[in-house]
This record gives structure tokens, sequence and C-alpha cells, in this order.
């Protein structure tokens, strides 16, 4: 399983640095038959979460590479994942090129600080921002430490842009206090006009041409990134909705497998989504070597208490805990809050649930139906009867036959036209020599010679 979770990470991970190339490639191309200069527009649509980052990151290198005049921006997003916002923030002011961040409608939470780290910003009429205190998943505000990281954040990108750094600091702590901007109590969310006039955005646009005017490249070519089908996938697979079904698919998958003959088709779709879940997480830096080795520590245990030490209970304890340690530290990022502690251990106990509903249906059910009941074992025996290793043979008691080898003791015999093994109860039977059935057990026939007037 961590084999191939690995292998679907590096799978992902080789798709999208294909992706690139060929669209870095296609820039370059487009690069070298347009004289002028071109603007990159990065869109930053919907929430913020882990799977958006390396998209920005991506597209703020191949805009660098390609010899871009200017990458922008473009938010309407209402936040997301504290963690993700600060890794689009390093990649924006890491970036070699100059940035602008073009708010088309609102840049609320994560987006106000990811507009914020960029050079210059520019915001269409009717457009909102700040309101960038953290919360967690009931929507309440989140712990002091948190809110002190962020508080500390934004008063940094308030000062890297001249800024009175009380407003990054009001955006996120509302006991902040600005005569004329914000009261007691109330977080600071400015419209479009309030912040070109306390200086936190460059000025007013009206659509995306006027803002290239502004820019100063009214000619320039406009390159619009999109995320390439292996960011898509990952954004995805990281997806918190599809959690729980993932997980439940692939321990499901093993369940299965262990109740069938050959591993099959219900243990390939088990690892296969085991491996998207922690391939994805891995990808978007939420699942390191930490979470493998605890899952490959966990699965190891289970099976030593499955296959060599049934019963005991020790083993299948910890490493039930193990695994499920795993999968909860893959679904929270690196400064986790306990909302998104919580949160994971709801997906936990959701795929839990989910898992035990579909494991009673899939194995009461499927072995009685008429279509898939072959893929069960349903041969079984008597702890009377044990494992019988040779059909029922004491009808031949008593039959006469010939030793097709010398028996020492075992060999073959013949029986009328059937070749059995049989094996003598005293001295050694040479071939060709005439015998008979004693007895039958569950060792096989018991023999012993016969003389010709014996059987006459």
């Amino acid at each position: 399983m961590t084999r191939a979770s690995k292998a679907a990470a590096v799978l992902f991970l080789s798709a999208g640095i294909a992706s690139s190339a060929i669209a870095a490639l296609a820039g370059i191309l487009s690069g070298a038959t347009q004289t002028g200069p071109v603007i990159y527009r990065i869109p930053v649509h919907g929430a913020v979460e882990l799977g958006l980052a390396p998209f920005i990151e991506r597209a703020l290198d191949e805009a660098e590479e390609t010899g871009a005049e200017l990458a922008v921006l473009d938010i309407d997003t209402p936040g997301g994942r504290v963690d993700a916002a600060w890794q689009i923030v390093d990649a924006v002011r890491e970036s070699g090129i100059p940035t602008a961040a073009y708010v088309n409608r609102r840049a609320l939470s994560a987006g106000a600080m990811i507009a914020l780290a960029t050079d210059r910003l520019y915001m269409r009429p009717g457009s909102s921002i700040g309101a960038a205190t953290p919360v967690d998943s009931k929507g309440n505000r989140a712990s002091e430490k948190m809110v002190s990281a962020m508080r500390a954040e934004f008063r940094s990108l308030a000062e890297d842009r001249q800024l009175d750094p009380r407003i990054g600091e009001a955006m996120v702590d509302e006991s902040i206090v600005i005569d004329g901007l914000v009261g007691e109590g109330k977080l600071l969310t400015l419209t479009t006009e309030e912040a070109v006039r306390v200086g936190v955005a460059n000025g007013t646009v009206e659509s995306w041409d006027e803002l290239v005017a502004i820019a100063g490249a009214p000619s320039a070519l406009t390159v619009v990134a999109s995320p390439n089908w292996a960011e898509n996938l990952v954004r995805l697979l990281t997806h918190p909705a599809l959690a729980p079904m993932l997980l439940s698919l692939g321990f499901l998958g093993l369940l299965v497998e262990i109740k069938t003959p050959t591993f099959g088709l219900a243990g390939g779709v088990g690892l296969l989504c085991l491996a998207a879940f922690f391939g994805a997480r891995w990808l978007v830096n939420l699942a390191g070597m930490e979470e493998v080795l605890l899952l490959g520590a966990g699965v190891v245990l289970v099976a030593l208490e499955i296959l060599v030490v049934p019963g005991i209970g020790v083993a299948g304890v910890l490493g039930s805990l193990a695994i499920l340690a795993s999968v909860t530290l893959s679904m929270v990022g690196s400064y986790p809050t306990m909302s998104e502690v919580i949160g994971a251990l709801g997906i936990v106990a959701i795929s839990i649930l989910a898992l035990g509903l579909l494991a009673f249906g899939v194995l009461r059910h499927i072995p009685h139906s008429r279509g898939m009941s072959g893929i069960f074992l349903k041969r079984s025996t008597s702890r009377e009867t044990g494992y019988l290793s040779a059909p029922d043979m004491s009808g031949m008691v008593g039959a006469s036959g010939m030793a097709l080898t010398d028996l020492r003791p075992s060999g073959t015999a013949r029986f009328g036209d059937d070749r059995l093994d049989v094996v003598t109860e005293g001295p050694w039977i040479e071939e060709g020599t005439k015998v008979k059935v004693v007895r039958a057990g569950v060792s096989g026939l018991v023999v012993r010679e016969i003389s010709d007037e014996a059987e006459a």
C-alpha cells in the first residue's frame, strides 16, 4: 500500500511536470511570435485550498520563465485554508517578476492576504477586501494563537505596502479601532472606494483591458493560466467531501480481498483508492513520510494480528490506532487548529461508519446472490471433520489391486482403472505385487501383501 501511494504520487507529479513543460513551451513559442510584452492572468477563484497552491506556484514560475512583464492574480474568493494561503503568499513574494492583484468582486479572509502580498492591487467597482479573522469549521473564532499569527502576517503585509499597520491588523482582530474607518468590535472590510482612499488599492478598474492599460502595456498579449489535468485531479482528490468515500472504498476492498481466494479486482480497487487518498495529500504537503511510515507500521501490526498471533488483540489495536492516526494527520496542515483536527476525526468517523455498513451489505448479501456468489469461498469443514486432504475412501476397504511402484512404505497401486496413493502396514512391497486394502484413514489407504493362495 505504501508503494502504491508513492507510485500514484509520482505519477501525478510527473504528469503535472509534463503538462507544465508543454505549457511553458507553448508560451515560449507564442512569445517568440509576439513582439510586445506578455501579461499572465492567473485565476484565484473559489475556495482557497491546498490543491490551489501548486497551480499558482507553477503559473508564477511559468510566467517568469517566459519573460512576462507582469503576473496578475484574478481574485474572487471568500477565503479558505490559512496554510494554503501562506504557500501562495510565499510564492508571490518570491516571484522574480512584478505581481498585481485584480480583486474581481471579493477578496475576503485568505483572499485578502493573497491580494496584499502582490506589488500592486486594483479593484473592480463594487468589490470588497478584508474580514480575515480565522474561524473554525463551525464559524467560531479560532484560538488566540492562530489569530495572533494572522494579525502579525497582515501587519507585515501592510508594512510592505507602506500602509498603516493597524489597517492589516483590523482585518483580523475586531478589537483594533481606526477612527473614521472601523469601530470597536467590528472587523475591517473595505469597499473599492474605501480601499483606494486609504491606499490599500492602487486604483479602480472597470475591466481587464483597463487594468492592462493602467499597467502600462495596452498592447500586451494576455496569457490566461489554467490548471492542468493533474492539478485538477489533485484538487478533486483532496476535497473534504471525497475523503470519506476514498477511505471507505479503500479499506472495504482490502476487507473483501481477505475473504476471497486470490488477489483480484476488489484488492486492486482498494489499493487504488488508498493510493489516491495518500498520494494526492503527499503532493500538496498534507501527508509526509511520517504519515506514510505510520500507515506502514499500522498495516504490519494488523497483518501480524491476523496471520501470526490471532486472538491476542494488542497488535491489532495498536495497528488500528496507527492507521487512524496516519489518516487523521494526512488531513490537517502543518499548523493544525483544534477545529481542523476535530473535522479530520469526523471524516474518519464517517468513513468507519460507511465502511461498517458497506461491509455488512457486501459480506452478508453478496455470498448468497446468484450473480456474484462465486467470488467467495463456500466450502468449509466442521470442527469434527477437520481439514480433509482426500475424499472418504472407506468404501475401498477389502479391495484388491497391484502395486505399480515399490511401496517403501508409500507408493502407488492400481485398483481397477484407478491409480491411488497407498502405504503399507508393515514390510516394504515390491512393484507388481498384489495388495489388499485393509483400512482407510486420513493419511490414505493402508494395504498389505496378499499371496495367490490367499486371493484364491
